[in-house]
């Protein structure tokens, strides 16, 4: 197995060009040079990916589930055999540390193939005795034909963790990785050829969102989206899809809170606010950038924080002792410029960053940006209320209980928030009343692959992991025996 110049897409068990013969130049964000193409598809490519999972559909949704789960533990099994591979495919996409990926997205990745292929041995239904009446049973069945759509800041471990669990539920799919990341999901292609997946059960087809992506969501034969991204994304998608009833996972934005209180401990919580602010350059929905912290303790907190950010190395994602790599794009980058000279129009005060990195010899014309923190910044400003998706934090003072909550919620967005405090009952009583999907207390990104993740609010529709992933594809369906 290796990565190739030309990708391909990979539809009815075969990897082949688009309709269009058409390539769209595909760059490393750690040189700002093309290094490799991917297809230009558009609806014809989509069209045959559909016709391959309609014609594959009622083979493998009746399959037997110990086959079903070994050829996705195979998958899984040739992940992990080539974890060398597809994390410097991973990182040359991204521009993301090699030490990210080797340890974090591809090794989730296979786990997560491995998750959901034992999730479908033990999967149960409910059954509903009415004594002396009739017993009610639910069959869970696969809904057919799904789009799975992902972004490009985790791209296989994202890619990975709908295509998993809807291939485990008896699902068809025809999926679109990033245009920006799409390496690792042509790898998985041939991981899904050796480990003999059956044509057509899973396309791949890459392009663009409004080409490739809009022709998934708009026909007619895909009965669900599953999509991960943003939120104006989110917003056209649903547009297209609701009016035709179709089933909708939408994963969006987010905008969380970091909330550190006077009493917590304060070693722990500055190692893992660095890491919840600046993993993968902040390109993570789940970073805390509005940093939230207790007055008595403001002064020491920003003290600490900017001078820790200071000594975080940013380079070559390739060299090990590199903290942060590149940022994903040029234009991605000009974005989150844009943000930091958006943030000193409002009057906020850049304490450290707020500049691109200048890189020497071939990295010079990488996308770079030092990691930025920024503090005056009144809640109600567009820096604190729109997602950067960038290495830039706001910090915020606050004084009570009552208005840290009050400020953590004061967004559209209601993703994920982070509350570190030795009060265990100031903590509960804290995780209560946030306006969000997921909350850590005293940890960050402490990920068990059963429980529920999404958001609120603008931060998306539904959610996804464990039983609620395994809900989504598949249609309940109620038999009801009266007894004689």
């Amino acid at each position: 197995m290796k990565t190739e110049q030309y990708i391909k897409n990979y539809i009815n068990g075969t990897l082949q060009p688009a309709e269009s013969t058409e390539f769209i130049e595909n760059y490393d964000p750690s040189t700002g040079q093309v290094y490799s193409y991917i297809p230009d598809s558009d609806s014809r490519d989509v069209d045959k990916a559909v016709e391959a999972a309609q014609k594959a559909f009622p083979a493998w949704s009746v399959m037997h589930p110990q086959k079903r789960f070994r050829i996705l533990m195979r998958i899984a099994d040739i992940i992990e055999q080539h974890l060398d591979l597809f994390a410097e495919a991973e990182s040359r996409d991204s521009g993301k540390p090699l030490s990210l990926s080797s340890t974090v997205d591809i090794p989730r990745s296979h786990d997560n193939f491995r998750f959901f292929a034992t999730s479908l041995l033990h999967y149960s239904s409910e059954s509903h005795n009415m004594p002396g009446q009739a017993i009610n049973y639910t069959l869970r069945q696969p809904i057919g034909v799904v789009g799975c759509i992902s972004p490009w800041n985790l791209p296989l471990y994202l890619f990975s963790w709908k295509i998993a669990p809807a291939l485990a539920t008896g699902n068809c799919i025809v999926a679109k990785p990033s245009e920006l990341t799409p390496m690792t999901a042509f790898l998985l292609s041939k991981a899904c050829q050796e480990a003999g997946l059956p044509p057509g059960v899973l396309n791949i087809v890459h392009g663009l969102g409004s080409k490739a992506g809009q022709a998934i969501v708009e026909h007619n034969d895909v009965k669900a989206i599953s999509f991960t991204g943003g939120t104006n994304t989110g917003r056209k998608i649903a547009a297209v899809a609701a009016p035709n009833f179709k089933k909708l996972s939408l994963e969006l934005g987010g905008k969380n809170p970091n909330i550190i209180f006077e009493d917590c401990d304060f070693d722990e919580m500055m190692i893992h606010t660095l890491r919840s602010s600046f993993s993968n350059n902040g390109q993570i929905c789940l970073c805390g950038s509005r940093i939230l912290v207790q007055r008595g303790i403001y002064d020491k907190f920003k003290d600490e924080f900017v001078k820790r950010v200071q000594f975080m190395k940013v380079g070559n994602p390739f060299n090990s002792v590199s903290d942060l790599g590149a940022v994903v794009s040029k234009e991605h980058k000009e974005k989150v410029l844009a943000y930091i000279a958006l943030a000193e129009m409002e009057g906020g005060k850049i304490l450290c960053g707020g500049k691109p990195m200048e890189m020497k010899g071939e990295f010079a014309n990488g996308y770079y940006l030092k990691p930025t923190v920024i503090e005056g910044l009144p809640n109600q400003c567009r820096t604190n209320q729109e997602e950067i998706f960038g290495p830039v934090v706001t910090i915020q003072a606050f004084d009570t209980e009552e208005e840290a909550i009050a400020l953590a919620n004061d967004v559209e967005y209601g993703l994920a928030a982070t509350v570190w405090t030795t009060d265990i009952n100031k903590s509960q009583r804290v995780a209560q009343q946030l306006d969000t999907g997921i909350v850590w207390i005293n940890c960050w990104m402490v990920r068990d692959l059963r429980t529920p993740f999404g958001g609120m609010k603008n931060s998306g529709v539904g959610r996804e992991g464990g039983l609620e992933a395994m809900r989504f594809f598949t249609e309940p369906k109620n038999v009801c025996i009266k007894y004689s």
